[in-house]
């Protein structure tokens, strides 16, 4: 089964997430389950998590059918002190969020070292940081997604990826979320049916499909090993349309989110329907 839909607006409360991904059509959805601008909130009223886990039951959307993210100020390698501290308790929160809406699964952005410390220290102190948190919370897995590379980012190779989970203790909590667009411009190619075979060969090889936990699917306005990250509508982009047609023909994609983060959100409905037409 593929569950497809968006990153959806939470906006007015996370209860209004799965009606909007209801309404474009979605199988999946993905959500900030705060200000994603912002390092903590608020608690979650009892009222939103009730009307939550509802509308979920009522539209039917399952815990493996929902992909949550973290907010963007969280660096888990951050090399500052004050930053990795901020950045540990905001992640234990989000954590706690998810465990709170009845979520399984948090999906992150590994960090930077700020050309402050050696990408393997980074990497090394990705891992403490979420060893630290998975203790201090239970039952949402940690999905790192992989990085166009831009920047201090680490994460852009699957060897990242690979090194972060070797180091965390508790293999049944982590995972990862693979976005098209950011492993295209990391110097993945993906266009093509060889390109394609090749890529998921080398992923599955280097970090195994039994971590995938969710997809973004994007196109890319910018060519292959650019690591720049931006998003382009399905199609619009130098990636192209047979990328997706393929992952909505392959087996090893089932039963995980496949999120949108095309940059036009009035294009989702569309772009859901047509990858729907492509799962054979």
């Amino acid at each position: 089964m593929k569950y497809i839909g968006a990153h959806v607006s939470a906006s007015g409360g996370v209860e209004n997430a799965p009606l909007n991904a209801h309404e474009i059509g979605a199988t999946a959805f993905a959500l900030f389950t705060k200000n994603q601008r912002q390092w903590f909130a608020p608690p979650l009223s009892e009222g939103s998590i009730s009307e939550f886990k509802r509308r979920c039951a009522e539209y039917g959307y399952s815990p493996s059918q929902i992909l949550p993210h973290d907010s963007y100020l969280i660096n888990l390698g951050s090399p500052d002190a004050e930053g990795l501290k901020k950045s540990r308790e905001s992640f234990r929160e989000e954590l706690h969020r998810c465990e709170q809406l009845g979520l399984d699964r948090l999906n992150f952005h590994p960090g930077s070292h700020l050309g402050k410390i050696s990408e393997s220290d980074c990497l090394k102190t990705v891992a403490e940081s979420i060893n630290l948190a998975l203790q201090q919370t239970k039952g949402v897995t940690a999905v790192i997604e992989n990085t166009a590379g831009q920047g201090t980012n680490v994460g852009s190779r699957f060897e990242h990826l690979r090194t972060i989970i070797d180091l965390v203790d508790d293999k049944s909590r982590i995972g990862v979320c693979i976005d098209t667009a950011h492993a295209f411009a990391a110097g993945y190619n993906l266009i093509g049916e060889k390109a394609f075979t090749e890529t998921f060969a080398t992923f599955d090889s280097v970090v195994g499909f039994n971590y995938l936990r969710g997809m973004h699917l994007n196109d890319s306005k910018k060519d292959l090993g650019t690591r720049v990250d931006r998003h382009e509508v399905l199609g619009k982009g130098f990636i192209g349309k047979e990328l997706f047609r393929m992952i909505m023909s392959d087996a090893r994609f089932n039963g995980i989110p496949l999120i949108l983060e095309t940059p036009d959100p009035s294009l989702w409905k569309e772009e859901i329907a047509w990858l729907k037409q492509q799962v054979v």
